[in-house]
């Protein structure tokens, strides 16, 4: 039997040999398998415009601008005035018409009067006729009487058609001024250059003095109801991930708070050259924020709870865990979403699993390591 004190001694020896052994073995980072919010994104950049764009054009040709009454910036009402042309002739060939109808319309009097007149006689000799041919059919009148009667009742009738006739176009000469009436007063109406919608002035073209005129550039130009969009390019692989009313997170230059937006178009085109689509991202009414502007935005595709191991674990599909021996292992896992650091794990691995936290590291599957938790990563 061996004595105590010879126990003891072996003791004394076996304790520091056992740690000398866990000391040696090499020290490997891990991370556990945690349970994270992940969050799918898509990055893009791109420039600030206008949602729409109005062109105001004169609708007239050839008048020149008297009066301007906004400027660049300004926001504007609905059927506001913007500009004025010049409108003395078209004033005084209104004044010309106005009297031409007055004439006209005396004219029109005259021939309802002589319709009257007309329609009356010929109503008389109508009369006449018919009284002279019963009277020559009972032998008390001669033909002679009953050929000048017929021959009054068909004059009568012609000059009432007559008649007729001159009311007619007396009525359409009138309707012909009062046509003339309209276009003018259209006419009038169009030197007041009006906005079609509310909005913020983009650009003022027109000039005081000026020749309007609907070739050139337009008169204005308008942002309809103000809203802008962020015009962001985007990888065409991300494309098809794209959906209007994806949330988006937009950082505009010069300005200290991101917006909130929302994918409003995917534009169905890839650019031939950048291999570039076009996302359009419906924007806040914010303060600073103006066409041009430079702008960043993250959207969001996806969002899930899952659970999240570090993105430097994982190599061709699999990872390296580590027992509560120490002893490692390698382990298929099925990845998901990607969140900046972190990627989702969708099966393979369970929580509070340790796993070597680069797979790049010098171990091989059966190695026995020293676990040394790493710091934590964020997404």
């Amino acid at each position: 039997m061996i004595s105590p004190l010879r126990a003891a001694i072996a003791a004394l020896f076996l304790i520091p040999s056992v740690a000398m052994a866990e000391v040696a073995l090499p020290a490997i980072t891990v991370a556990p398998v945690t349970q994270a919010r992940i969050v799918d994104r898509v990055l893009a950049t791109g420039l600030v415009e206008p949602a729409e764009r109005v062109d105001i054009a004169p609708q007239i040709e050839g008048r020149a601008v008297d009066a301007l009454f906004a400027d660049i910036g300004d926001r504007v009402a609905e059927g506001a005035v913007l500009a004025r042309l010049s409108d003395d002739a078209l004033i005084l060939q209104q004044s010309q018409l106005v009297a031409s109808r007055a004439s006209a319309e005396a004219t029109v009097a005259q021939a309802g009067a002589s319709v009257a007149d007309a329609r009356a006689t010929a109503a008389e000799a109508e009369r006449v006729a018919d009284r002279t041919a019963n009277l020559r059919a009972r032998g008390t009148a001669t033909q002679a009487a009953l050929d000048q009667a017929t021959a009054a009742a068909t004059s009568a009738r012609a000059r009432l058609a007559a008649a007729e006739q001159g009311l007619a176009v007396a009525t359409a000469q009138l309707a012909v001024i009062d046509a003339q009436i309209g276009d003018v007063d259209l006419r009038l109406r169009r030197t007041q250059i009006a906005a079609p919608v509310a909005g913020i002035v983009l650009e003022r073209n027109a000039r005081q003095g000026a020749i309007a005129s609907a070739a050139g550039a337009p008169m204005f130009v308008l942002a309809r109801d103000g809203a802008m969009e962020l015009h962001a390019d985007v990888a065409e692989a991300d494309l098809a991930r794209l959906v209007p009313g994806q949330a988006v997170t937009v950082r505009a230059a010069g300005l200290a708070d991101p917006l909130a937006g929302s994918v409003r178009l995917v534009e169905p085109t890839v650019d031939r050259a950048t291999r570039l689509g076009r996302v359009r991202i419906a924007l806040p009414d914010a303060a600073g924020l103006r066409p041009g502007l430079f702008a960043e935005a993250e959207i969001v595709v996806a969002e899930d709870d899952a659970l999240a191991v570090p993105v430097t674990a994982v190599a061709q599909g699999s990872v390296l865990r580590v027992d509560a021996g120490g002893v490692v292992e390698r382990v298929a896992v099925e990845t998901g979403v990607r969140d900046g650091g972190l990627v989702a794990i969708r099966g393979g691995l369970a929580a509070g699993d340790r796993i070597v936290a680069r797979a790049g590291a010098f171990v091989r599957p059966g190695d026995r390591v020293r676990p040394v938790a790493a710091q934590p990563v964020s997404n």
